[in-house]
């Protein structure tokens, strides 16, 4: 890198998005040259990056304005959520209640979980990440800002879908975890379970996009020098949560779309009279649910390894141990899901290891605690005169979580002993250990995060006795309420059931429960009311009012601004250890990395992962429509596929399919930049043409999904096989030979023309395009004709398992297909060149991913034939 020459500022020019700048002045501006003016810096960038007023809000992409949408739209869910739980404890408060009947019942404890689990907590921590992670990062906005604006539009329709269906009387019944056969539709009729299916998939796209947006933000868009031993906690934490959304979402994804269709077109997945099995839904379903436990838990756990040193006035103890004891975690989480299905009959071989691996995940989870209580016991320097507060609202919510969770962590250790569980399973034992894990682990922390962070996101301050008012309440609330439902439990008293007999004994108890529901839900009113007059009528907040150690703290004002930091320091050391009241009038004068406002782009720095070496500018897009439209396009096809009205379903696909292929955003000229200044004697890329654009690493990341689905079907399949009766059924459906052959010639000449377009001049590159356009095509074809094939799905799971298998391979093929249209279109149109390679650069690294991954489908059905065949006695 060498320094550019040094001459005047460059002058903000306020560019329509997407609009070609022309080309690169000669002697653009370096942080230093001129640029001093505060002000005038921060006038030229609010400019480019702030949210216009009105209708245009619906536009934004800002990461703060989805963030804060993200968390206001979480705690509305619930609050609903709460509502529901109220219900639900009249109804229990006294023996054979007829408050509600046992339909309505099944409908509220249905939606209780369903709006807890899947509507609150994931998309709460996903907005406090999303509001948090560029400003601890050292970036302006997250990797993809219109993917964070799709996600919550998705998220707002799909939870929106389930409230109105319960509004209308259609709720689902079948209890959160729509356990089959009570889920399949000779006892679930109507359209509630379906409601359930397409609802909580339409919620999942928002969660699946989330986990690649915070993946690429943390691991490319950082500040300079930030390498990743020196990256915040909080971002380890947010790291480890995304790779695990990314495994643990698509079983329960895959197995939402086998059950509808099963449900829609009698296909016999679940199905055990046609070679189907109940138990597979459960193992789909706890693929998911168990280490969903931990990704609600992770970030909360996240917040609490940043906030509680901020208090103890020291860094972390133990950081290198706390990050290695969270992904630890991580892989321990995913081989847990069995000890929900101890009573199912397996073998005690696999019940051993399970528990085995079900006590072994509190080891990391202990090393985690004694690093948050070892912070806190660590001697202080002496006060300053004016000392950071030692004590406060977060600090009680702290010390209610410790109390509360290692209960929680207790009891879990409990029902890890299988002879244990076998007696408590399915008892109000367990709806406790539940709240104590999932509200003691997540809400009181991110209660604490919440008035932690709250002058940085509002620019207020609180101080008041309601905050602690609230505290106390929802913490005697909360043990009221649950600690009792352990000793219900282990006097027998079963979960979910709507009524019990005056004679059981379990009265006085669940009275007193319900009150203490009550006095909880009192609590959290106190607090909601609290934050509002914080917010209408709370003091000013001064800068970094804790004397915190992250790099959130430097932004130039309270509430931060549009583009977060005027320019990006070096960071030099861990970036929990930081002075964020020294670095921020540095950093507002434009001295760093990309202190300058430049052709009204939305400019980022984009740095090697592991050393945090500044390698590209990343441009960022401006707010558009696009993502509202398409999130409305796609809430079109589920509600089309709910009311079976599948030719409308193809057509808003395919609307869904031409509005991603206008999200594109970068240099749109036809013309290559060349490295441009980017501050401190730097010269980069623009992203569009750098080796590895955010664009790379968001299909690289992508694929861990695609995986992970792809081995939950074969999975599935495969246990079908040695588990599910009826298997082998009477006539093998055996694919024809001469489809097989074509498809995997396909997808080798798939991967050579993808190569060979990238290879070489690819402005030459059309023809090797035209033929991988071609050859995905072809294994669409292929595909297509192997399913035409099989005997009718609905005869036998193999046949249905099989067609999934194809169905698989040809979208697959079909997403090739439209890539390589994408890049031959960008290609003619003059947007590819040697360096702006972007478009076939994806080509190839899918196709590079499709080969291997088909080859292994189109061998499944002889797997699947050989392993049935050997399960047979």
């Amino acid at each position: 890198m060498t320094k550019p020459p040094s001459g005047p500022p460059e002058t903000v020019q306020s560019l329509m998005p997407d609009a070609d700048p022309g080309p690169a002045p000669a002697q653009p501006a370096a942080p230093g040259d001129g640029v001093t003016d505060p002000l005038a810096l921060d006038a030229g960038l609010r400019r480019i990056w702030a949210t216009g007023p009105g209708w245009q809000r619906f536009a934004a992409v800002n990461h703060s304005v989805v963030g804060v949408r993200f968390m206001v739209t979480a705690l509305v869910f619930f609050t609903i959520g709460g509502i529901l739980a109220m219900l639900i404890r009249v109804q229990l408060a006294t023996p054979d209640s007829g408050f509600l009947e046992p339909g309505l019942y099944a409908q509220v404890f249905t939606m209780h979980g369903t709006v807890m689990m899947f509507l609150f907590a994931i998309p709460l921590f996903e907005g406090l990440a999303m509001y948090l992670l560029p400003k601890m990062l050292g970036a302006r906005d997250m990797a993809f800002p219109r993917l964070s604006a799709y996600g919550y539009w998705c998220y707002l329709f799909g939870g929106t879908l389930l409230i109105v269906a319960m509004l209308a009387g259609a709720a689902p019944d079948g209890g959160w975890f729509m356990y089959t056969p009570l889920s399949s539709q000779p006892f679930s009729p109507g359209i509630g379970a379906d409601v359930w299916l397409l609802g909580v998939t339409f919620v999942e796209i928002s969660a699946i996009s989330a986990a690649v947006e915070i993946t690429v933000t943390i691991l490319i868009l950082r500040a300079p020098g930030m390498s990743m031993d020196r990256m915040p906690v909080f971002a380890w934490y947010m790291l480890t949560v995304a790779a695990m959304m990314l495994v643990g979402f698509p079983p329960l994804i895959l197995g939402s779309i086998l059950l509808e269709a099963e449900r829609a077109f009698g296909l016999p997945f679940f199905d055990p009279l046609r070679g189907g099995d109940p138990l597979l839904w459960q193992h789909l379903f706890w693929l998911f649910g168990h280490p969903e436990v931990y990704i609600i838990f992770l970030p909360a756990a996240g917040a609490l390894s940043t906030l509680i040193p901020v208090f103890a006035g020291r860094p972390l103890a133990g950081y290198r141990a706390v990050v290695a004891a969270l992904v630890a975690m991580a892989f321990l989480s995913f081989g847990l899901w069995v000890h929900h299905m101890y009573t199912t009959g397996l073998p005690h071989l696999s019940l051993a290891l399970f528990s085995a691996a079900s006590t072994l995940v509190a080891v990391p989870t202990a090393v985690q605690i004694f690093a948050w209580i070892a912070t806190l016991a660590q001697r202080r320097p002496k006060p300053e005169p004016k000392a950071r507060p030692r004590t406060s609202v977060s600090m009680l919510h702290v010390f209610g979580f410790f109390f509360i969770f290692v209960m929680g962590g207790l009891t879990g250790v409990m029902l890890a002993i299988v002879p244990f569980d076998w007696q408590a399973h399915d008892t109000h034992f367990v709806v406790a250990h539940l709240h104590y894990v999932l509200i003691g682990g997540f809400l009181f922390p991110m209660l604490a995060a919440g008035y932690h962070w709250l002058p940085l996101i509002s620019g207020r301050a609180h101080d008041g006795p309601a905050a602690r008012l609230g505290f106390w309440l929802v913490f005697l609330g909360f043990n009221g309420t649950f600690f009792l439902m352990h000793i219900t439990g282990l006097m027998g008293m079963p979960r979910r059931v709507h009524a019990y007999a005056p004679e059981s004994g379990w009265h006085w108890l669940n009275l007193i429960s319900s009150i203490s529901s009550f006095v909880m839900a009192i609590g959290f009113a106190v607090i909601v009311i609290d934050l509002l007059m914080t917010l209408r009528f709370g003091r000013k907040a001064e800068p970094d009012p804790w004397q915190a150690a992250t790099l959130e703290w430097a932004v130039p004002t309270l509430p931060p601004p549009p583009y977060n930091f005027a320019a990006f320091p070096r960071i030099t050391g861990r970036a929990d250890k930081l002075e964020p009241r020294k670095i921020a009038p540095v950093l507002a004068r434009g001295e760093g990395y990309l202190g300058f406002a430049r052709h009204g782009w939305m400019e980022t720095t984009g740095v090697s992962v592991a050393r945090g070496e500044p390698e590209q500018i990343v441009i960022l897009p401006q707010q558009t429509y696009l993502p509202l439209w398409s999130g409305i396009a796609t809430g079109a096809v589920f509600l089309s596929l709910l009311f079976k009205v599948y030719p409308l379903a193809i057509v808003a696909a395919l609307v869904v399919v031409a509005l991603f292929l206008r999200w594109p955003v970068g240099d749109h000229a036809a013309a290559d930049r060349g490295d441009l200044p980017a501050g401190e004697g730097a010269l980069l890329p623009l992203s569009s043409e750098a080796p590895v654009p955010p664009a790379i690493w968001a299909l690289r990341v992508l694929a861990v999904a695609g995986g992970a689905l792809l081995a939950s079907l074969l999975f599935g399949g495969l246990f079908l096989a040695i588990a599910a009766p009826g298997w082998p059924p009477p006539v093998w459906p055996d694919l024809p030979v001469v489809p097989g052959v074509l498809a995997a010639l396909a997808l080798a000449a798939g991967w050579i023309t993808s190569r060979g377009a990238a290879r070489g001049d690819v402005l030459r590159g059309a023809p090797m395009l035209g033929a991988a356009l071609a050859s995905n095509l072809a294994v669409l074809g292929a595909a297509g004709w192997m399913i035409a094939a099989l005997p009718p799905l609905q005869d036998h799971a193999a046949q249905a398992v099989l067609a999934a298998a194809m169905i698989w391979l040809g979208l697959h093929a079909a997403i090739g297909a439209v890539l390589a249209f994408n890049a031959l279109r960008r290609l003619r149109s003059g947007h590819v060149s040697a360096r702006r390679r972007i478009d076939i650069d994806l080509l190839r690294l899918w196709q590079a991913g499709l080969l291997p991954a088909g080859l292994v489908v189109l061998g499944f059905p002889a797997a699947l034939k050989a392993l049935a065949l050997a399960a047979l006695p």
